[in-house]
């Protein structure tokens, strides 16, 4: 599969997220986790490629199987609510 630099800068950029899945990755561009893996290696310096590997072993977050909530998304009690688009002050 030939990716344009958008789009591999796009996965990069997916893959450093904590809360995107591999499995969003998947849906989104067709790529599996392994080929994310050597996309990574390949586009990235080896520092880089292996703090990130790091990071992503085993976070649960990153696998769609492995997470604890179902639907819906993370949000910190302390984030502002929006009203109207507008930011409410406090």
């Amino acid at each position: 599969m030939s990716l344009s630099i958008i789009q591999t800068d796009r996965i990069i950029e997916m893959a450093w997220e904590d809360r995107t899945t591999f499995d969003a990755i998947k849906f989104q561009f067709g790529l599996k986790e392994q080929e994310v893996i050597e996309l990574m290696r390949k586009e990235l310096k080896l520092s880089s490629f292996k703090l990130w590997r790091k990071r992503v072993q085993g976070r649960q977050t990153k696998h769609e199987k492995l997470r604890v909530f179902d639907k819906g998304r993370f949000k910190c009690s302390r984030q502002k609510q929006i009203t109207h688009n507008k930011i409410s002050k406090r």
